[in-house]
């Protein structure tokens, strides 16, 4: 029996693409509005400060900060099952997003995980695209 596999996102998505393919460099990109200067997530074809169409794309250091998080103890998705526990976080990124994905390289998300926590990008490679995951940064 071969293992589950992690669902992955749409590539053929037109506003979220070019963040997706940027993934497969292993560089976080995000929106910001050429109009008013808003910082845009996620992709999409407008700004959400302004609602003008000139949003440019920039590349974070992917390096940011736990804003939120929560521990899932119980999952039906095959690929997920098998990580329980495990921890879903919003992270702020340094630049302005803030982003949704998971925390690992702890042991226990209850115990190892805080709000305020510093964290960085870690890859999680896939034949189209990697998924960015977060880790502690280091202190």
């Amino acid at each position: 029996m071969s293992e589950p596999k992690r669902p992955l996102p749409n590539l053929h998505d037109p506003d979220t693409r070019p963040f997706w393919l940027a993934t497969r460099e292993k560089v976080i990109t995000y929106q910001q509005c050429n109009a008013c200067g808003t910082v845009v997530f996620y992709p999409r074809g407008h700004c959400t400060g302004c609602l003008d169409g000139q949003l440019v794309w920039k590349d974070s250091a992917g390096i940011g900060t736990v804003y939120t998080y929560s521990v899932v103890r119980q999952s039906y998705h095959p690929f997920f099952r098998g990580l329980v526990p495990y921890a879903v976080a919003w992270v702020d990124l340094d630049e302005g997003p803030r982003l949704i994905s998971n925390i690992v390289g702890i042991e226990d998300p209850l115990r190892d995980l805080s709000i305020g926590m510093r964290v960085r990008v870690r890859w999680e490679e896939h034949d189209e695209l990697s998924i960015p995951l977060f880790e502690p940064a280091a202190s």
